[in-house]
């Protein structure tokens, strides 16, 4: 079987250098990026070369390598299209280029995970960054949906209140928590 292989090897590595810079052009009038159309052509021939043996007219070798590219253009276009979700209006993106900037984001959240309790802390993890829902949530810290649902409530109230007040000290405006000194009686009866 090695004899075989070898000169279909051969056979087909010539065919390539003949026709490469023709498959080329081809690949680029279906795919707008050059670096797509030899990404295309490479896909295509080492497909192709599984079913060398195949093509009994070399001649037609040409129509089979670009049935090939088309159904392999076809096949990405799919699975490309499938991500992308048409809407009238598109998306708000918020990008955040700077690195530091998305680091010092991380760091104030997890600063201010600190102000609630354990119970609380647990719930805002397990829904909002675990993404679990209500019920798994209740059956992971052993509550019932309706303890997780204001448990909820009440964390991510206290998380708003301690960002306003920490953007109020950071302009500098009046009471440092905001709340005319609730906050601490309220934290303890937590």
């Amino acid at each position: 079987m090695a004899t075989a292989t070898a000169p279909q090897a051969l056979d087909f590595e010539e065919y390539v250098r003949t026709r490469q810079d023709a498959l080329l052009r081809s690949a680029r009038r279906l795919v707008a990026d050059p670096v797509d159309a030899q990404d295309l052509l490479q896909t295509a021939l080492a497909r192709t070369y599984g079913h060398w043996d195949g093509i009994a007219d070399k001649s037609l070798a040409d129509a089979y390598l670009r049935r090939v590219m088309l159904n392999t253009r076809t096949q990405w276009w799919r699975s490309r299209r499938l991500t992308e979700v048409p809407t009238e209006m598109p998306p708000d993106v918020v990008s955040v280029d700077d690195v530091t900037e998305q680091h010092a984001d991380r760091s104030l959240l997890l600063d201010i995970l600190g102000v609630l309790a354990p119970k609380q802390r647990s719930v805002v993890v397990l829904r909002h960054w675990e993404q679990l829902s209500t019920e798994e949530t209740a059956s992971a810290l052993g509550m019932s949906p309706g303890t997780v649902k204001s448990t909820l409530h009440r964390a991510l109230a206290r998380l708003r209140e301690e960002l306003d007040s920490r953007a109020r000290q950071e302009r500098g405006d009046g009471n440092d928590n905001g709340d005319g000194g609730a906050g601490e009686g309220n934290r303890r009866c937590r």
